[in-house]
């Protein structure tokens, strides 16, 4: 499978290319553009956080561990002394890093159903519901922000089919269609559930019509030809 680096580097060269064509086209503004980059690139971390030693899992507990030990103590800084509120510090923050990761890292395994089409879908899905919903983002940027992540979480997927090829020998590795995957008999009922999931966030979706159409207007896509190259480049082929 691909390293690390090559998910990260992977994943920010793809979301930054196509966050510049939305962004020039003029689907999303100044901070869509950059968090479409942003979630494109997280989302092509996200397939690994089935990995027990994995960089993205690590930094991901690390970040929830913070965030929660310090809401904890933002919950109770007026009825707590500062000498509890540090304690609570600690165990909040001991809680999420050791036992719930501990939790987690036992009840996952690598390359299973979080490592799938299915799931990703649904991380992507449930971030556009979540943004248009109860962000009040609106309907377009909303459902970009779901395809970056989602997006994102596919060029992971498909680094890693693509590592699984021997070029040298033309063979495949053992682990070849471990990687996209959309469905596994062994695990059957989980693939029921994600996919019963997956169907109620179709189901309460934002409207996809109205975005479609605006994606099939040509108005926008018009607004890539100005500009492509830099004026003295055109002055020399025209």
């Amino acid at each position: 499978m691909a390293n690390f680096n090559t998910h990260l580097n992977g994943a920010f060269a793809v979301s930054g290319t196509a966050s510049l064509v939305v962004y020039k086209a003029g689907f999303v503004n100044d901070s869509g553009f950059l968090m479409c980059v942003a979630l494109g690139t997280v989302g092509g971390l996200l397939p690994d956080l089935d990995s027990d030693h994995s960089t993205p899992i690590k930094l991901g507990f690390n970040i929830a561990a913070l965030v929660f030990a310090f809401g904890l103590v933002m919950h109770w800084r007026d009825e707590l002394s500062l000498i509890a509120l540090m304690a609570l510090w600690l165990v909040g923050y001991g809680f999420m890093r050791y036992v719930v990761f501990k939790l987690f890292t036992r009840m996952t395994v690598h390359r299973g159903i979080i490592h799938s089409v299915p799931y990703m879908a649904i991380l992507g899905l449930g971030l556009t519901c979540l943004s248009y919903y109860s962000w009040h983002n609106t309907l377009s940027a909303s459902w970009f922000y779901g395809l970056f992540l989602f997006g994102g979480a596919m060029v992971h997927l498909l680094l890693d089919e693509m590592y699984s090829v021997n070029l040298s020998g033309m063979t495949l590795k053992r682990s070849a269609g471990t990687a996209m995957k959309f469905y596994q008999h062994r695990e059957k009922w989980w693939y029921l559930l994600l996919y019963s999931l997956l169907a109620l966030l179709i189901y309460v979706a934002p409207p996809f019509a109205p975005f479609w159409e605006q994606l099939r207007d040509p108005t926008p896509w018009a607004q890539l030809k100005v500009g492509v190259l830099p004026a003295f480049i055109e002055n020399l082929l025209y």
